[in-house]
């Protein structure tokens, strides 16, 4: 099979180049940037002809800034809308046409989290968008015969889970956030939210297979799945959490949340 890979560094485009075949070549790409997927598409164009292009893979994504909402600016969330969502979709209008001539697919990489809220910030915003544009694309696609493949990892041991970014990220959110929001939350708050964010590494799948592999089922399968699953915890925990009354989805993820520890009152 050929592969166009996109990579948003040259590095990354010459690592991904020496473990693979000459069957795959590299194009830079910054999802955020329209001009530079312009330039990406045409390239795509070029490199396809008349064919048109079987497989479109949108797997671009970034975890942070994710804090407590009143910890964050509307800066913070756009930034996280920007790669996981608008640039998704920038792509994906971009590509579309060379995907409809080949009556192709498109696999959109979401999240278990598009489907189950179960942090702040814009990553779950982000990935319950793409559940929401994937599923209205199936739709438009389907008369023309191109199929839209919506996939759902778990927690994976990839930058999304780095635990030092996610530390990292709550440290910095607690330095911007005003002297208020400081006193309202509490040390106590912030401690927790900080060790708390080693928790999506522990139950980090190492085997990123599982992944790839839902991939390649939706890119060559005669009738791929409309939605994969990918990892324990997404098919016991997250999935089955999702279909609980709200209340009761509440409850149990607010038992692991951070508290907010009022100071005695000094009379």
């Amino acid at each position: 099979m050929r592969v166009l890979a996109a990579c948003l560094t040259q590095k990354g485009a010459d690592q991904l180049k020496e473990s693979a075949t000459q069957r795959l070549q590299t194009v830079i790409l910054d999802v955020t940037d329209s001009n530079s997927v312009a330039a990406a598409a045409q390239w795509v164009k070029e490199q396809v002809g008349d064919r048109g292009l079987w497989g479109l893979v949108n797997n671009a994504g970034i975890a942070v800034p994710s804090a407590p909402s009143e910890w964050l600016s509307k800066q913070d969330f756009q930034r996280v809308l920007d790669v996981n969502l608008l640039g998704l979709i920038d792509v994906t209008l971009s590509l579309t046409p060379l995907v409809r001539k080949a009556r192709g697919r498109i696999i959109n990489v979401s999240s278990v989290v598009g489907r189950i809220t179960i942090c702040s910030g814009g990553y779950c915003i982000s990935k319950y968008g793409v559940e929401a544009f994937s599923d209205s694309l199936r739709r438009e696609m389907n008369p023309f015969g191109v199929k839209v493949v919506i996939i759902e990892p778990g927690f994976f041991k990839t930058t999304v889970t780095d635990c030092k970014i996610h530390q990292d990220n709550i440290v910095w959110a607690w330095k911007q956030a005003s002297p208020e929001i400081k006193q309202s939350y509490g040390q106590h708050y912030f401690d927790k939210s900080y060790k708390m964010a080693e928790g999506a590494n522990v139950i980090a799948n190492s085997n990123l297979s599982l992944v790839t592999d839902c991939m390649e089922h939706g890119l060559t399968a005669l009738h791929p799945r409309t939605r994969y699953s990918a990892g324990w915890d997404a098919k016991l925990i997250f999935l089955p959490l999702s279909y609980l009354p709200t209340a009761v989805t509440d409850a149990l993820l607010m038992l692991q949340a951070p508290k907010i520890v009022k100071s005695p009152q000094i009379n």
